[in-house]
């Protein structure tokens, strides 16, 4: 119940604000057609660098999300009452996650659609890339909302954010590309393979930030 109530607030936010329909998804956007311009215009280079693209641009996507949703509890006091509120601080997280995790969701179509139009690739296999995209996002939301909470006290926390997560990331960017690249090619078993790591960092994190999330934001 309590986590239903903190993503349906911030889902709210993101609905009034636009944020994410303004500069989320044109950012993402934007990050395919560069990425396309720098591999330039050889049809087979970009149909190969497609699974990659894909990825960096939903990790570079994913920490203006998690900032996003760091600023909507910048404010003065914010914090401080939804710590008084006496919602359980694993409920809070699992809300923001959930929040964070249905935008990344959405976004993921989007670049679906734009590797699609862009570098006219096929995904064969397609229930593969749909569970990489389900456990990455999991993922991405869980240790996204667990290092914003971590970083929300200092002053910094803009600059040292993305500093913070990307490493963190790069699991899900080396394993989500050779996934897709396997459900691109066809190759279900190359594919299972890799979904041996998204798995343990989804759950991982899951766990962790249920955990420590309430020390985390008592700290801060």
């Amino acid at each position: 119940h309590d986590a239903v109530l903190v993503a349906g607030k911030d889902l709210r936010i993101e609905a009034r604000s636009r944020v994410g329909l303004w500069q989320v998804v044109p950012f993402a956007i934007l990050v395919l057609v560069l990425l396309a311009f720098a591999i330039g215009p050889d049809q087979a280079s970009l149909r190969h660098a497609a699974p990659g693209i894909f990825w960096v641009a939903l990790l570079f996507s994913t920490v203006l999300a998690i900032q996003r949703s760091v600023a909507v509890e910048s404010g003065e006091g914010t914090r401080d009452g939804l710590r008084l509120s006496g919602i359980d601080p694993a409920g809070i997280f699992l809300g923001k996650a959930a929040a964070i995790g249905l935008q990344l969701l959405a976004l993921q179509l989007v670049l679906w659609a734009g590797v699609t139009f862009l570098f006219d690739v096929r995904v064969h296999v397609v229930w593969l890339a749909v569970v990489a995209c389900l456990l990455a996002t999991v993922g991405l939301a869980c240790a996204g909302v667990l290092y914003g909470a971590l970083s929300a006290g200092l002053r910094v926390r803009d600059t040292l954010l993305p500093l913070l997560v990307l490493p963190v990331l790069a699991p899900v960017l080396l394993a989500g590309s050779k996934v897709w690249q396997a459900a691109l090619d066809g190759t279900v078993s190359s594919g299972t393979q890799w979904l041996k790591i998204l798995v343990p960092f989804a759950v991982v994190y899951l766990v962790v930030g249920i955990v420590l999330y309430g020390p985390l934001q008592e700290a801060g």
